[in-house]
């Protein structure tokens, strides 16, 4: 009867030692919100008022609709997910022995992005947790391992984040990379997660709309975007969300970052464009919340406001966040840039682009989608 007690008391002290292992998981995941110094320059940025940051043009809220309702009962298209492994390359640190000197971008799947650009290393919104979510047991997994492994990354000059969002900012990523990287360039308000993650102040850039920092030769510059952040019930736009230029004497590159379509898009073109590439968010989208996400067809008239060239589709064919198909961002995009003329770029997973020589045939099954006449997307606000 006493080993029967024993044991069942080490059997409740393991449980119990688990679920307190989980809760501070995801205590730790959640971040900290500003305070101090940091909330004092926050409070003078023309984007933030009433304890929060806004969007230039205010979103139409749904609200927790009975529509929104019956489609998270439903789970949306069938096709959310790929039924058959993923065409990877994988990458080793091998494969970046030597920085370009011009321009190449490896897809690393969403919008965890490697870019080089006249010598230059940028690791953008690096992803490589096996979840965008806080809940590493029913949370929102990753279709395929990461094609360069983060034990693997070349020696990069300064991580990018767009916003704090867990599908473009990783806190297990952060807290591995954090001694690593001597630069972390982000909006407004997020260094106070990456402090919190071990990142010493020192290495923390944080930047306020069309603010910039130089990198070498190379301007990064923080620009507008129509989104949100939060990592909590408490915190929602709290820290800013921004879409990032790099621009060298000779080459331009522009990330949207989350955005729903805005004006926004012209006015960086025509401070800041052409742009050589563009790495466009694409997926994501629904009708319901046309004013977070702006979709494929939306992306496309961005590119165009931006003057950019060649235009390179992210945030898709890696996490399922939304009701669509996993295939039918990339395949309204392609529809969409065919209408106009504009060349796009199709890496796979893990594969590297240039602007001489890049993809652009499909690598994707052949799945059900639904058009831009099904299922459009159209932000709110616009003339």
């Amino acid at each position: 009867m006493k080993r029967l007690l024993r044991f069942s008391a080490f059997g409740l002290g393991s449980i119990a030692l688990l679920i307190i292992a989980f809760v501070a998981h995801i205590w730790t995941s959640l971040g900290s919100a500003p305070s101090g110094d940091r909330l004092i320059r926050i409070s003078e940025s023309p984007q933030f008022e009433n304890g929060q940051f806004y969007n230039r043009l205010p979103p139409i809220s749904h609200g927790l609709s009975l529509a929104m309702f019956k489609k998270f009962i439903s789970g949306g298209s069938d096709f959310t997910h790929p039924e058959n492994e993923l065409p990877i390359i994988h990458r080793s640190k091998a494969d970046f022995d030597d920085v370009s000197e011009d321009v190449r971008v490896t897809w690393l799947g969403h919008s965890t992005i490697l870019v080089e650009l006249e010598g230059i290393r940028l690791l953008i919104d690096p992803v490589f947790g096996d979840y965008a979510s806080p809940n590493k047991i029913k949370g929102i997994k990753r279709y395929a391992p990461a094609p360069l492994p983060i034990g693997d990354l070349p020696a990069v000059d300064a991580i990018v984040i767009s916003h704090d969002h867990y599908d473009h900012l990783d806190s297990e990523t952060i807290r591995t990379l954090a001694s690593e990287v001597p630069r972390f360039i982000v909006p407004l308000g997020i260094g106070s997660h990456l402090e919190y993650w071990g990142v010493d102040s020192d290495r923390i850039q944080e930047l306020d709309w069309w603010e910039e920092v130089q990198i070498g030769g190379i301007r990064v510059v923080s620009t507008p975007a129509r989104h949100f952040s939060g990592r909590s019930v408490n915190d929602r736009n709290a820290t800013l969300w921004a879409g990032w230029a790099f621009k060298s004497q000779y080459r331009s590159i522009f990330y949207s970052g989350d955005s729903a379509m805005s004006p926004h898009f012209k006015e960086i073109g025509e401070r800041l464009g052409p742009f050589d590439l563009t790495l466009m968010e694409t997926g994501a989208y629904d009708p319901m919340w046309m004013d977070v996400h702006m979709g494929p067809e939306q992306a496309v008239l961005a590119h165009q406001d931006l003057r950019g060239h060649v235009f390179l589709p992210v945030h898709w064919g890696m996490f399922n966040l939304a009701f669509h198909g996993w295939t039918e961002p990339v395949e309204r995009t392609l529809a969409a840039a065919a209408e106009v003329g504009i060349p796009v770029a199709l890496p796979r997973l893990g594969e590297s682009i240039t602007l001489d020589s890049y993809p652009n045939q499909k690598w994707w099954p052949d799945t059900p989608w639904q058009t831009k006449n099904e299922v459009p997307i159209t932000s709110s606000g616009l003339k």
